[in-house]
């Protein structure tokens, strides 16, 4: 179908992920499906639509950018062990600054995990993502692709800044502060623990699927 699938996919995309977070749909959706039911809801559209999108890519007209070097593939590989560490540290963590957290009254500002870092682990790890596979992908279709994924997630942090520090007002500069200012020490320790070697395993899972699921092997 090529250009056609591709462009479809793409606005899909997009719409799949601003509409069913933007009122008035949202609170409609929460009072059907309930809090848990719309995040399930909302995460199996997400990961559809994001695999149909990768699929069109792939099945869109090769138009050649810049030539494939395996240093390229080096780069991939070294960027996403990081990428699967933040994920499972991030996921289901109390996060006040964004739409995602899990349980957002127990945030401890004084332990804030990996939030010590960055506000928005969930997004920085969608950016480094992008960004790495936009260097290993030099067609046209994958580079609009990575790039579109790159720059959703940069201006991503940027709106969810600004628009929670809307919502929570004074709180949000207390709890930035406070974050900025706790010391660099997981929430706890055997659940970092536990956690990295989730993010380990996820690495390994991620190198071995990748043949099957995307047809390529991220190994040469």
């Amino acid at each position: 179908m090529g250009w056609g699938e591709y462009a479809a996919a793409v606005v899909v995309f997009f719409l799949t992920h601003s509409a069913p977070v933007r009122p008035p749909l949202r609170p409609w959706l929460v009072a059907r499906l309930g809090g848990a039911g719309f995040g399930l809801a909302y995460s199996a559209l997400s990961l559809g639509v994001l695999a149909w999108l990768i699929g069109a890519a792939g099945r869109a007209p090769y138009v050649p950018l810049w030539p494939w070097a395996p240093w390229q593939n080096h780069l991939a590989l070294a960027v996403m062990l990081p990428v699967c560490l933040i994920l499972a540290l991030a996921v289901a963590r109390p996060n006040p600054f964004s739409f995602g957290g899990a349980r957002n009254d127990r945030f401890d500002p004084a332990r804030p995990g990996i939030l010590r870092a960055t506000r928005h682990p969930l997004l920085l790890a969608l950016a480094l993502w992008a960004a790495a596979h936009l260097v290993a992908n030099g067609d046209l279709a994958h580079a609009l692709l990575f790039g579109i994924f790159a720059a959703f997630a940069g201006l991503g942090m940027r709106l969810v800044d600004r628009r929670r520090r809307r919502e929570m007002g004074a709180r949000w500069d207390r709890l930035d502060a406070a974050r900025r200012a706790a010391r660099p020490v997981p929430m706890t320790w055997p659940g970092a623990a536990a956690r990295v070697a989730a993010g380990g395993a996820l690495y390994a899972a991620l190198l071995w699927l990748h043949p099957w699921l995307f047809g390529v092997s991220p190994l040469g």
